[in-house]
């Protein structure tokens, strides 16, 4: 089954008292905004003001209904071979490097997130620099090489960068993280740096509407504190199974029993009213039912991490659909989960367990990705989750407690009694670019604008 494995720090990390977080305790309404006892802090650019910030090397800030970021004029050329094809290539490129941010919150882990649109023959790259708490800094981590194309004669093979670490803090995949918790040091502000790049002599570019980062700083802990149930609503979102696609495009990690993440993301794209066009589809088998996952799983491969389950690489590549935006952020309760259902937007949730911590699931991961639509009169969690034998079996009730736990837990015991990790809430939130007043508040309570 296709679990997204969650990556633990370089150096072992001693399990720490299970400490209760102040932001555990109640979530607060959604037209409140975020307390500042929060653990996470989202710092995203978006608005035509943002792009104007920070340091720009050939990039444009562009208006209108959706401002972004472009390339106005090439700062250089560079040469790149692509490490999953060995062609070497020359670009042209322009960069924008944004002006520090100062953490909300002293961080542990640093996971940045993008919305672009990358026209063929162009592509774009995320680095973030942090500045640790002892006033050195990080290097510029690659946080990822991204194109929404997969054309084998255009564009590069969309990846994450292994091996970056400089002793302190360590990229894994998608996510920095420190490499020993137990010590002072944090990541106290960090620098985004965004490289467009395209083919010498084209006018094409690619288009950034959203870019920024999550940072955190959640405790260790194998529980956290119960939470009371709220207002019950369920959202009807689509059901797609990821295990009717078994054995299908196995060069996709596997094939469809791997592809718990892009079958949550079409979920939502399709609650959101988007979809892919026939034309997007036709490379398909026509005899595939839900042709649209098999599409989300393609479009969603790392080909570094060989699997789907990138996070920004998901979040980014629901943004390439009309008006959708994307991103990879932590939660503090199920409360603040129950407050977007409420506003109408559901949420992808990463957790793992072991099969007998969550009953009803017939199943154990290492990590696993499901689409939250709903709670129950009693505060149960009603889940669509994509490890079902069938699209109409996908619609799951489990136990609020024992769900809560196995989410917003940082550490927990395998099957061979081994401490190993768990997510800590992280989720994706997909959202349109047109909200209601209701929906805003419910992003801005959990810290997204």
């Amino acid at each position: 089954m296709s679990r997204r494995t969650v990556l633990t720090t370089a150096a072992a990390v001693a399990a720490l008292a299970v400490t209760a977080s102040p932001a555990l305790a109640g979530a607060g309404s959604a037209a409140r905004p975020p307390r500042a006892d929060r653990l996470v802090d989202n710092r995203f650019w978006t608005s035509y003001e943002d792009w104007r910030e920070g340091t720009a090397e050939g990039t444009t800030a562009v208006a209108g209904s959706r401002p972004g970021l472009r390339i106005a004029k090439a700062a250089g050329r560079t040469d790149y071979t692509d490490p999953h094809t060995g062609r070497t290539a020359t670009w042209e490129y322009a960069r924008w490097t944004a002006p520090v941010h100062r953490s909300t919150v002293p961080a542990t882990e640093a996971i940045a997130s993008w919305n672009a649109r990358t026209p063929k023959g162009t592509w774009l790259q995320v680095e973030l620099r942090g500045t640790y708490s002892d006033k050195t800094k990080t290097p510029w981590y690659v946080m990822g090489r991204w194109t929404s194309g997969d054309d084998k004669e255009t564009d590069i093979r969309r990846t994450s960068v292994d091996d970056q670490t400089d002793g302190k803090s360590t990229v894994w995949t998608d996510t920095l993280s420190l490499n020993d918790t137990t010590t002072s040091l944090r990541i106290t502000s960090y620098q985004l740096r965004l490289t467009l790049y395209r083919t010498p002599g084209s006018t094409a570019t690619p288009t950034v509407w959203r870019l920024g980062a999550m940072a955190s700083a959640i405790p260790d802990r194998f529980t956290v504190p119960a939470s009371s149930p709220g207002l019950a609503k369920e959202l009807t979102v689509p059901r797609y199974s990821q295990e009717i696609h078994a054995g299908q495009y196995p060069e996709y990690d596997n094939g469809g029993e791997a592809w718990c993440s892009p079958t949550s993301s079409q979920m939502i794209i399709e609650y959101w009213g988007r979809k892919p066009t026939a034309e997007d589809l036709a490379w398909v088998d026509p005899s595939y039912a839900d042709p649209q996952v098999c599409h989300a799983a393609r479009f969603t491969f790392d080909y570094q991490y060989e699997g789907c389950g990138n996070w920004p690489f998901n979040a980014a590549y629901a943004a390439t659909y009309r008006d959708l935006q994307g991103v990879v952020t932590r939660l503090a309760s199920l409360t603040e989960l129950e407050s977007l259902i409420a506003a109408g937007i559901p949420a992808i949730t990463s957790q793992s367990f072991r099969k007998e911590e969550l009953t009803g699931a017939g199943y154990g991961t290492a990590g696993h990705l499901m689409t939250v639509i709903g709670f129950t009169a009693t505060g149960d969690v009603i889940a669509n989750d994509p490890a079902s034998p069938s699209d109409p079996a996908v619609r799951r009730v489990y136990k609020r407690r024992e769900w809560e736990n196995i989410w917003l837990r940082t550490k927990r015991y395998n099957a061979s009694g081994k401490v190993v990790s768990g997510t800590g809430g992280v989720c994706y939130l997909y959202f349109p670019t047109k909200l209601s007043t209701a929906q805003r508040k419910a992003l801005a309570a959990v810290g997204i604008r």
